[in-house]
């Protein structure tokens, strides 16, 4: 398929699903047609002195915005590296309070655990000695019991 619409001429080139590709052909331009673009570049007005330093003023303004708005980023930069370390310092003073706080704990679980098995052993130890204690009774008057017995049987004898 090919339109041609003045000195402009379309051809088909290929067609799809994913698009299509046309070649756009121009004529050739009339001799007498005045092109956009001139050949010179426009001349420069010759610049007052007013108009150069207000030129310069503006630049000069331009410099110090720039330079106050690097600076507002850069205490914003600064701002939020303190935010930042106070507070991985408030983290590190919480886990320190915490770690601390568990190993109080550990040592009072450890301290009543050895205070329960000391005590648990003096009973034991208690119990022992009265055993003990009563089979040395026993003994004596199982010794009794034999010297009378035994005075007994020769006085009989």
């Amino acid at each position: 398929m090919a339109a041609s619409c003045g000195d402009i001429q379309v051809k088909e080139i290929d067609k799809r699903a994913s698009g299509q590709a046309f070649e756009v052909i121009l004529g050739t331009p009339a001799p007498d047609a005045k092109g956009e673009f001139p050949l010179s570049p426009p001349k420069k007005k010759d610049l007052s002195l007013e108009e150069i330093q207000r030129k310069l003023e503006a630049a000069e303004e331009r410099r110090k915005s720039h330079e106050a708005e690097v600076l507002k980023h850069l205490a914003e930069k600064r701002e939020h590296e303190k935010e930042v370390q106070r507070k991985a310092m408030e983290e590190n003073n919480n886990f320190s309070k915490i770690a601390e706080e568990k190993l109080n704990q550990k040592m009072e679980a450890n301290k009543e655990n050895k205070e329960a098995l000391q005590a648990a052993m003096s009973e034991k130890f208690k119990e022992k000695d009265k055993k003990l204690e009563e089979a040395c009774v026993s003994m004596m008057l199982l010794e009794d019991w034999a010297y009378t017995w035994n005075a007994i049987w020769h006085l009989n004898r």
